[in-house]
């Protein structure tokens, strides 16, 4: 097992504060079910309470463990990962909203077939932190405005919580 993560270890000098990452369940939709399984294991479910999919708590490309709740920090809210940190695979939940805002980009009806591509190509850029997100995020969020304000607002809700911070804060500058 990865370093960062425990089964209920201790520190050394008897005191009861654990140490790195506990690791989480979370269901194929994206719902948290339980930020710290080593901590909470009562709290743990075979299918989500909110949506009936199955839970996982390890990635399914690579077998690493979910990081869930930071054990030294106690005041955090815990939002499930995007990405494994072990190989960069999107997790499902993550996938399937990037499907999602690709075939409902195809489904707006204020954008021309051009603009349609572009969103689709601009998805995995905003999701991703990295050179190309700024630029992306700019272009997305010109298309958006096209797209109108019902339209933007339903992208919203389908990819705010998986586009990086660097996206956030050029599309959504007020949250």
């Amino acid at each position: 097992m990865d370093p960062i993560f425990h089964k209920s270890r201790y520190n050394r000098d008897s005191r009861s504060e654990k140490e790195g990452y506990d690791i989480a369940q979370i269901c194929l939709n994206g719902h948290c079910i339980n930020e710290a399984i080593s901590a909470a294991p009562q709290l743990n479910e075979d299918f989500c309470h909110r949506c009936g999919q199955p839970t996982i708590m390890q990635c399914n490309n690579c077998s690493a463990p979910i990081k869930g709740h930071l054990q030294s920090s106690y005041f955090t809210t815990y939002h499930p990962p995007a990405f494994c940190y072990k190989c960069g695979t999107a997790f499902p939940w993550t996938q399937t909203r990037i499907e999602t805002a690709i075939q409902l980009a195809n489904e707006l009806e204020n954008l021309d077939a051009n603009d349609k591509n572009l969103i689709a190509s601009t998805i995995n850029d905003i999701v991703h932190d990295g050179p190309k997100t700024t630029q992306a995020a700019t272009r997305f969020k010109k298309i958006m405005i096209k797209a109108g304000s019902a339209a933007a607002e339903s992208m919203k809700k389908l990819i705010f919580e998986i586009v990086s911070e660097t996206a956030k804060k050029v599309i959504w500058p007020n949250g």
